[in-house]
């Protein structure tokens, strides 16, 4: 029985005359706003400026649709990638996401431990809850996510703990030099609400507590975390100090991904955080083509953004991606049933791919490919 036909019938036996299970994106949202108070959510929800790279995201996926085929034995699919050395059963991790106790009070310990019993990557946030040594008990395959700010001592300190943690890989996030425009989470006060729910990897780090000792304030971890003076040497620096694959998250532009595997780049996640940071911004579906078109095999490219079912990984896969990430809809299922919560996220949207990869007639990943879909 493959995946999602497994996972179908766990979820129909389940199901009860007084039980709705939640299945979708919507549904999912909808509960957590229901749980969350509107600060909460809104960190959760909304996007930079008007939202309307959000919505770019979104419609980006309708634009393509999927080209079936008849006639093909599908009853054994494959649905594993080899990435890094490590083979995982799916191409799906999870994207990072900061300060994750606000939704859950296990936070990233909870969503690390999801995806370390389903074998997929977790990317931790720099500035999550708990600390990389707290997250690493999981046992998960853990990446981190970091910020290069002003300060490399910091920076030299969070990589080097990330190597000794058992961290597999670092992933820079360098096209945000500064915080983006957040109108809705400006208008609810919600930047010195969150504050403290961001701290575990600083109050933890010896460097930290050297430079900055108790004098931790936004002002402070900002400093620590952006940098409107980002250029190459600050790339350089970070690969002159890991040996661990450096993957570069919010990479839209081709000339950049070109760029970064110049300087030594392991990886490549095109993705616009979300709509998180630059309202106005090209859909990261659109950008996906002509970056795996320049890159070719040198470097895997990867992806995240707008993810919110199947047909969505479908998608970001026949235009190239290896892996696809997704960010809101786990943050939910954290939000509503901790570690159950996002394992039940994850299930649920590999199930759906599983069965669209069947129903379009294929069986295998190495069959995605462009000709697979159709653009409107």
């Amino acid at each position: 029985m493959n995946f999602g036909t497994f996972i179908q019938a766990a979820r129909i036996r389940e199901c009860d005359h007084a039980r709705r299970l939640l299945i979708t994106f919507e549904q999912w949202e909808q509960e957590a706003r229901r749980l969350l108070d509107a600060r909460s959510f809104s960190y959760a929800a909304s996007g930079a400026g008007e939202g309307s790279t959000i919505w770019a995201n979104q419609e980006s996926f309708q634009r393509w649709r999927i080209v079936p085929r008849i006639l093909r034995d599908v009853a054994d699919r494959d649905l594993s990638v080899k990435l890094f050395g490590q083979t995982f059963p799916f191409p799906i991790g999870l994207a990072p996401i900061g300060r994750q106790a606000m939704f859950h009070v296990q936070g990233e310990v909870a969503s690390a431990r999801a995806t370390a019993i389903l074998g997929i990557p977790f990317i931790q946030s720099m500035v999550s809850t708990y600390s990389l040594e707290e997250v690493a008990v999981s046992q998960a395959c853990r990446w981190f996510h970091l910020f290069i700010g002003h300060d490399r001592d910091v920076l030299k300190s969070m990589v080097l703990r990330a190597e000794r943690a058992g961290f597999s890989a670092i992933v820079p996030t360098l096209d945000r030099p500064e915080e983006g425009w957040r109108a809705q989470n400006l208008s609810l006060c919600v930047s010195p609400f969150m504050f403290h729910y961001g701290l575990g990897n600083f109050i933890s780090d010896p460097i930290v507590r050297q430079k900055y000792g108790h004098s931790l304030t936004p002002q402070t971890i900002q400093y620590m975390t952006t940098n409107p003076h980002i250029s190459v040497e600050d790339f350089r620096y970070l690969r002159s100090i890991t040996e661990l694959p450096i993957i570069v998250k919010g990479v839209l532009h081709s000339e950049d991904a070109k760029m970064l595997i110049n300087y030594g780049a392991d990886g490549i996640i095109v993705s616009n955080h979300g709509g998180r940071h630059l309202d106005g911004a090209i859909a990261a579906l659109e950008a996906l083509p002509s970056i795996v078109n320049v890159v070719g095999e040198r470097v895997p490219v990867m992806f995240d953004s707008g993810i919110r079912c199947g047909a969505d990984i479908f998608k970001a896969l026949a235009l190239g991606a290896k892996m696809v990430f997704i960010g809101r809809p786990y943050l939910y299922g954290l939000t509503i049933a901790g570690e159950t919560g996002v394992r039940h996220v994850i299930e649920n949207i590999v199930a759906d791919f599983d069965l669209n990869l069947g129903m379009a007639g294929l069986k295998k990943l190495s069959e995605l490919l462009p000709g697979t879909l159709s653009k409107q």
